[in-house]
């Protein structure tokens, strides 16, 4: 047993079982994770480009795109004109994305509360806070030492 390495599997299965249920609850609205993801985002940074949310969430612009696209015929999002640059759009909510906004906090907190049950506030204080020092390291080593790009073909041997 190696408690470190073990640790890491937990944390990558919880990440994995916490998607699965965000997923299935997004569902019940006609929505998907990731477009709750990117109404949250954006109800905590208005007026973000297509490629600062693309960054943010990890996927490539076009995905944001199609995502945004979808979110705009249903009302919940705009696209507004960069001021400083016309190329550019700001992405921001509208009026009719705030009920969803409410029901997205209500579903997160039901989910925060049934995975926390019974921990103290010392013991979720701590667990906050050695996640937030390995999310820290993580993206240090990410930036210390950069993956090498794939190479476009293999050799086969």
């Amino acid at each position: 047993m190696n408690p470190h390495r073990d640790l890491l599997t937990d944390i990558v299965t919880l990440a994995r079982l916490i998607r699965t249920e965000a997923d299935r609850r997004a569902r019940a609205h006609g929505m998907t994770r990731a477009q709750w993801t990117i109404l949250t985002k954006l109800e905590r940074q208005p007026g973000l480009l297509q490629k600062e949310l693309a960054e943010i969430l990890e996927v490539e612009p076009i995905t944001v795109a199609r995502l945004i696209d979808r979110l705009e015929a249903r009302g919940m999002v705009e696209r507004r004109a960069d001021p400083g640059d016309r190329r550019c759009w700001r992405l921001h909510l509208t009026e009719a994305a705030q009920p969803l906004l409410g029901e997205i906090d209500v579903q997160l907190t039901d989910m925060a509360q049934i995975l926390c049950q019974d921990l103290s506030d010392a013991t979720l204080t701590q667990s906050a806070a050695s996640l937030a020092q390995m999310r820290e390291r993580a993206q240090a080593q990410r930036v210390a030492a950069p993956m090498p790009a794939e190479p476009a073909c293999r050799e086969v041997a």
